[in-house]
């Protein structure tokens, strides 16, 4: 496996725990301990995601980039003016 692989899995593995312990919470929402166990991995999973964004590039899609809603101005198919 490479760093990269290697990485990705760790933080795969975090991100999975904090998540499974996140849908057990819907049915216990009074469970400190796990509630605890869950912020706990997202903790663990933050400063692994920061390395990999850091040295690949970003883990999810940004909506920090500029003209985000540039093909909403374009004309709609049923608005064009030719007539097939």
């Amino acid at each position: 496996m490479t760093e990269r692989e290697i990485l990705l899995k760790k933080i795969s593995t975090y991100q999975f725990a904090a998540l499974d312990l996140q849908l057990f919470l819907d049915t216990h929402p009074n469970d400190t301990e796990t509630v605890t166990k869950m912020r706990a991995f997202k903790e663990k999973a933050q400063p692994l995601i920061a390395e990999y964004e850091s040295k690949y590039g970003p883990l999810t899609k940004s909506a920090t980039t500029q003209n985000n809603w540039n093909w909403i101005k374009a004309p709609w198919p049923w608005e064009s003016e030719e007539i097939d």
